[in-house]
């Protein structure tokens, strides 16, 4: 098992070392062959190697059975109560997440990473060619009073990380890669010899985010095994026997309202009272802490989480006994629990459906009618679905080949973003939108589980999905540092503020989304915030957590901490939060809105006059 979470890297091709460097590079990798075990690897074809695991609060056992000779793994996992596992069958690389559904994995960098499990467990800097892979040496580097000769590798069709081989015993003893949002340090120590070689038997896995939560597997045990059959690689069936549509019905309709371009709908956990959850292609089935506790659902562990944003959360794991929306059921499921922000939505999120109810079912989100369908794929018609538009997976995202303004791109679609387009930050800035967009403005965008994030926002050039063409969307590029849209292998996002001008269907086993257009006038489309300030829930108000330099809200008096306790006279606990945000973008270029606010003890009056920032 490699992780539980997304992974990510911006690989930089590296150029081919001076004559002195590659023979300092070759003398690194001599020594560690020699190491390690020399010789005696020849012959060796298969490692079945089994851990013990413990972290983040979980403890379980993980193994791996890796292909020597062509290159090919299985990781699996048994962590608390989930169970999953992943695979490269020397092709294609797969997933079976903790639900049971199994997918082929050739979004994002998934495969990539696989292509750089393959190259390090077969030893492949050792070949003369150092296995297709550029090699660069990064210099010696000093740490916990130990020295290192540090490698940057880049394998053929993999993507780049550092290897930290120790100078006194050659023996590899770190690896760091950028995945997911996150870069991750694993840590190689307690070598011993088997059958010859040396292996690690313990390994550390730190994904930054503190000593809290790094992951520890120690060997229990290692065989080295006759060549296996390539289809013990192999991507397996799904086995799911765990979902219903109860009634004899196939298929069934709930309603749904479409708040800053999120869905929300109501969902039963156990037999519960209806709560209010979100539905996020992007994200999987969660519930928030405080509906675990009314639940009596107790979570165990405590995994990093991220997504939006440049922060890390925490999150737990739960096993629930039923999930119902309308008559669809699923039972027995495992779930996250984690903290949204509720002040940034101004409704109580209870949880979130995700992933795993959209692969059970064809899901079809009508936002005209403002209803979710979930539909026995046994009995799909997709004749009058609309057009048709491919997707593949990046972990359970799905990711759709298409381009923005004649530029091929990765372009995720995600019903849980409450913006329209967004472009990441490197796929901006390697094709200069920057340069060419002169009108638009820098602002705090969105709130996702990694925090705030901020973006460049301006009206856009065409959008294609698979041959199929969005004209001029409301249009941002990131410019955050970290998170989602900050790392180059996540792809752009296609969000509400797009999908809200179709009844979009999805179908996940044949990895199809069908987009038929809204007849009639879509609401609220491709509008932008005219007042220059963002706003979240707070017990004494609306907080104004952030101010654009110039804008509206400026030129207001306004400032960030300032808290809105009224609005044209109207208290806001009489006002629902995305109500004022939905006006700040509709009301008409002048409107003045007079605001009470507090600030230090005091209350003033401010007049906000509404102004297009887009140019």
């Amino acid at each position: 098992m490699r992780k539980t979470y997304l992974a990510i890297v911006l690989a930089a091709l590296v150029a081919q070392p001076p004559a002195h460097a590659a023979t300092q590079i070759a003398d690194i990798l001599a020594a560690n062959q020699v190491a390690t075990g020399g010789s005696a690897w020849k012959g060796k074809l298969t490692l079945q190697s089994d851990y013990a695991y413990s972290g983040q609060g979980l403890t379980g056992t993980t193994s791996s059975l890796a292909d020597l000779e062509h290159g090919a793994f299985v990781d699996s996992y048994s962590i608390g109560p989930t169970r999953g596992a992943s695979g490269f069958d020397g092709t294609h690389a797969w997933e079976k997440e903790q639900s049971g559904t199994v997918t082929t994995q050739e979004g994002g960098d998934v495969r990539q990473l696989a292509v750089n499990e393959v190259y390090r467990d077969q030893n492949s800097w050792w070949h003369a060619d150092h296995g297709g892979a550029q090699i660069s040496s990064a210099g010696q580097k000093n740490d916990d009073g130990k020295t290192y000769d540090v490698l940057t590798v880049v394998p053929k069709e993999g993507n780049t990380f550092d290897a930290w081989f120790d100078t006194r015993t050659h023996l590899l003893a770190r690896t760091v890669e950028m995945q997911a949002t996150q870069k991750i340090t694993t840590f190689y120590t307690d070598y011993a010899v088997t059958d010859g070689v040396q292996i690690a038997h313990k390994l550390v896995i730190d994904d930054g985010s503190g000593v809290a939560n790094r992951q520890t597997m120690t060997l229990t045990s290692a065989h080295f095994l006759p060549a296996r059959e390539v289809s013990s690689y192999a991507k397996p069936a799904s086995q799911l026997h765990d979902y219903t549509l109860t009634g004899g019905v196939t298929e069934t309709t709930v309603p749904f309202q479409l708040i800053n371009n999120h869905i929300y709908a109501k969902v039963s956990i156990n037999g519960s009272k209806p709560l209010n959850f979100i539905f996020d292609t992007g994200g999987h089935d969660i519930l928030t802490p405080p509906t675990a506790k009314l639940l009596g659902v107790k979570p165990v562990g405590s995994q990093t989480a991220a997504g939006a944003g440049d922060s890390v959360a925490q999150s737990g794991v739960a096993t629930v006994d039923a999930i119902k929306v309308g008559a669809a059921t699923l039972t027995e499921q495992s779930v996250s629990v984690l903290q949204f922000s509720n002040a940034a939505e101004g409704i109580d999120e209870q949880g979130m459906i995700g992933y795993e109810f959209f692969a059970r079912f064809i899901t079809r989100f009508d936002y005209g009618k403002h209803q979710i369908t979930f539909i026995d794929k046994q009995h799909f018609d997709p004749k009058d679905a609309g057009t048709p538009v491919r997707f593949r997976f990046y972990h359970q995202f799905p990711e759709v080949l298409g381009s923005y303004e004649g530029i091929a791109g990765r372009f995720g679609i995600d019903t849980g973003a409450r913006t329209a387009l967004s472009l990441t930050r490197p796929f901006a800035e390697k094709n200069q939108l920057r340069d060419h967009e002169t009108n638009g403005i820098e602002a705090l965008t969105g709130w996702g589980v990694g925090g705030p994030t901020r973006g460049f926002v301006f009206r856009g050039k065409d959008l294609k999905l698979d041959g199929l063409t969005i004209a001029s969307p409301l249009t941002e590029f990131s410019i955050d540092k970290g998170g989602a849209g900050g790392v180059d292998a996540f792809p752009n996002n296609v969000g509400g503020g797009v999908l809200k001008r179709f009844v979009v269907t999805l179908d996940y086993d044949h990895q199809l989304m069908y987009l038929k257009p809204i007849q009639g006038k879509v609401d609220d489309l491709d509008t932008f915030d005219r007042s220059g300030m963002w706003i979240n829930g707070d017990k004494q108000g609306f907080k104004i957590v952030d101010v654009g330099k110039g804008t509206p809200a400026d030129v207001a008096g306004l400032r960030a901490g300032d808290v809105i306790t009224a609005v044209d006279g109207k208290p806001v606990s009489a006002i629902h939060l995305y109500d004022l945000r939905k006006r700040l973008r509709n009301d008409a270029v002048g409107t003045t809105m007079t605001m009470s606010v507090a600030r230090d003890g005091a209350t003033r009056t401010a007049k906000l006059t509404l102004r297009d920032l887009l140019g």
